[in-house]
């Protein structure tokens, strides 16, 4: 497991333009050069010279409750960016497959009650905040949001699992192309997702 001290700030792996129309280039450029950055270089700053900086990053998630402030909003905005960069592509859209889709089907139901359940939750964060798809420690899965840069594997989070898809819904993330109109930027994440990359998280997660 990788120590905070050798975390790394991730590349992106597209374009900043390649998921327009959905999320335009100046959006992406912004928010993973100043917002997801940021969060990367304050948490090495909160953690520098500090037994903190030899915990694994999944340790310092797990017991953030223990930890000043600072290390729970940057460390979770650094765990936070890094899933969502790499669970879109311009490629994505569509549906899962495999054993992914049978758990989402036997779950909620139906991909479309899924689907409904994922856009509530992120339609209604109040504020700032993230919706996901995690998978609890009973390996079912369970949709949810949290509040700012918190996660599900956070023991603060009053959902808690393993987190294998999520979307901004912070207003950095959609503003400058949807304004206040957050429902329009959620319904077009799903035309981005990047299906073979949350299924591969499931398959870790379990």
């Amino acid at each position: 497991m990788t120590k905070v001290k050798d975390l790394v700030f991730p590349s992106l792996p597209y374009a900043y333009n390649a998921l327009e129309p959905h999320i335009d280039a100046m959006t992406m450029e912004i928010h993973y050069t100043r917002h997801h950055k940021a969060y990367f270089d304050n948490l090495n700053a909160a953690v520098k010279d500090s037994p903190m900086a030899d915990l694994s990053f999944d340790e310092l998630l797990a017991n953030i409750s223990k930890y000043p402030v600072a290390v729970r909003n940057n460390g979770g905005g650094h765990f936070n960016h890094e899933l969502f960069w790499s669970v879109m592509s311009p490629n994505g859209g569509g549906k899962p497959g495999g054993e992914l889709l049978k758990a989402i089907e036997k779950d909620f139901g139906s991909f479309e009650a899924f689907q409904e359940l994922f856009n509530n939750a992120a339609k209604t964060r109040f504020g700032s905040g993230w919706a996901w798809l995690a998978v609890k420690a009973d390996k079912s899965l369970a949709v949810c949001s949290t509040p700012n840069q918190d996660n599900p594997l956070m023991d603060v989070s009053e959902c808690k699992g393993t987190p294998i898809l999520g979307l901004d819904v912070w207003e950095h993330a959609y503003y400058l192309k949807y304004q206040n109109k957050r429902p329009d930027y959620v319904a077009a994440f799903w035309n981005i997702i990047n299906w073979a990359q949350v299924e591969k998280n499931y398959a870790k997660a379990l």
